[in-house]
């Protein structure tokens, strides 16, 4: 299995504040430079680089600023991160096109992957037929990605209507998409992720790692937090999964690449 790193802590996670009024717009951001974080991943030991669909937004007029910085680093764009409401009918249109534009530009960067989350709660409480338009909306996703060479992968998050091992089971009978588990906003939703991955292994397509202190709540590095890691590599070694694996790490109050470092030395004792 190769190891990666996402950007998203070079900064945390935006939204484009275009989106407010134009939801074609809303790309996911953030806010730190690509060219450190893309360094610091590859000087912290990684192959690979997870980045935001709007942070690829950001070179799509001078591509061969950001095909330099992924060549100098010696590193891969591995997957891009997007996401959407998907369940309001008259918004999906353009939701999707915004999808499409990640997919081309993933595409033209060179990725391999299209990794989504989403799935709004409504004010008024989650229906079931929620989860049918979202799963509907997902198998759309599917086929732009197919439409250009990606592997398309659903993410269950914290605030969306696939948080709980319950609401993930009511998903993936009404779409196609694989399945990328995310260990700490499994954990946080109330699962054990190892037993999550046991229980899709023909589904998983891509896989987030990343540790979770529950009190107080805090995402954290790999092996600083209460999550069984053995056990969870162990669950994707049995699924047959033999690929990437990207570490990620929301937010954190240290330097971004002390952490990414901490999370290679614990997978390098933990990985043969």
């Amino acid at each position: 299995m190769k190891l990666g790193y996402c950007t998203i802590t070079w900064g945390g996670v935006v939204g484009h504040p275009v989106g407010v009024t134009s939801v074609k717009d809303l790309f996911y951001l953030t806010h730190g430079p690509m060219d450190r974080a893309v360094a610091d991943i590859a000087a912290a030991g990684y192959a690979g680089v997870e980045m935001f669909d709007g942070n690829l937004a950001d070179y799509a007029e001078k591509p061969e600023e950001l095909r330099g910085i992924l060549d100098r680093a010696g590193v891969e764009l591995v997957s891009v991160y997007t996401g959407a409401n998907f369940i309001y009918a008259d918004i999906l249109p353009d939701e999707l096109h915004r999808i499409r534009r990640a997919a081309e530009l993933a595409a033209q960067f060179g990725a391999e992957r299209l990794v989504v989350g989403g799935g709004a709660r409504r004010a008024a409480g989650t229906t079931q037929e929620d989860y049918r338009r979202l799963g509907e909306a997902l198998d759309r996703v599917t086929d732009i990605a197919e439409e250009f060479g990606l592997s398309a992968s659903y993410h269950p998050h914290l605030t969306t209507i696939v948080e709980s091992p319950d609401e993930l089971e009511k998903l993936m009978g009404l779409t196609r998409i694989g399945f990328c588990p995310d260990t700490a906003h499994l954990a946080a939703g109330g699962a054990d992720p190892a037993a999550v991955i046991r229980k899709y292994p023909e589904r998983i397509r891509h896989v987030h790692l990343k540790d979770l202190r529950r009190d107080p709540f805090a995402f954290l590095p790999l092996g600083q937090g209460e999550l069984d890691f053995p056990d969870i590599v162990q669950a994707i070694k049995e699924s047959g999964y033999d690929s990437w694996l990207m570490v990620e790490l929301d937010e954190y109050d240290g330097d971004p690449r002390a952490a990414a470092e901490a999370s290679r030395r614990y997978l390098q004792e933990l990985l043969p």
